[in-house]
């Protein structure tokens, strides 16, 4: 690490002096540290890496914002690492309690369809009717209608964490009352 270290100082400091080519060689020898770093910190909050990328670019953008702030006389390490800490940290309070959970892991209990055949459009709103109000609007327009997690948050006026949870609410329901049927 010593020799990046240096490296990275270096071309900082031919960048603050105006090196655009320094730069572009450290922001292109940046990106995969704080690619590390950002999903590091992902699994120690217990989270997948999805957004390790939006972490990248805002921390790389940060200190593109910031690059004059660096004390040269400082290791240049540690000021790169409290900007990526910031920047995750900011990631992780934007989303909050947020529970992502793939579809495909529920795909075991939901009734798989039978072979060549559809569910009507009768069937599929005599199912939904067990659901109530903007749950059963929301598992409507994700997984009848095909619209996105974003798509369906924009229509209902309402966070995407909280059109997951009510997805993931809704199709528990539905698998619940599909077993109970079942039995």
């Amino acid at each position: 690490m010593h020799g990046e270290e240096a490296q990275w100082a270096d071309w900082m400091r031919a960048a603050n002096a105006g090196g655009s080519e320094a730069y572009r060689r450290l922001l292109a020898a940046l990106a995969p540290f704080l690619r590390r770093l950002a999903a590091q910190g992902f699994a120690r909050a217990g989270l997948g890496t999805g957004d390790v990328e939006d972490v990248v670019q805002e921390t790389l953008l940060a200190i593109h914002l910031k690059r004059q702030t660096w004390d040269a006389d400082q290791l240049f390490t540690p000021w790169v690492r409290a900007i990526a800490r910031n920047k995750l940290i900011d990631n992780l309070r934007r989303r909050g309690n947020r529970t992502e959970l793939p579809i495909e892991d529920y795909a075991n209990i939901l009734p798989a369809e039978a072979a060549g055949e559809e569910l009507s459009a009768r069937e599929a709103d005599r199912l939904l009717s067990i659901l109530g109000g903007r749950q059963q609007e929301i598992v409507r327009a994700i997984c009848v209608e095909d619209a996105s997690i974003r798509e369906a948050a924009g229509r209902f006026g309402i966070s995407e964490g909280a059109t997951r949870v009510a997805l993931h609410r809704g199709l528990s329901a539905l698998a619940a009352a599909y077993r109970s049927v079942e039995q």
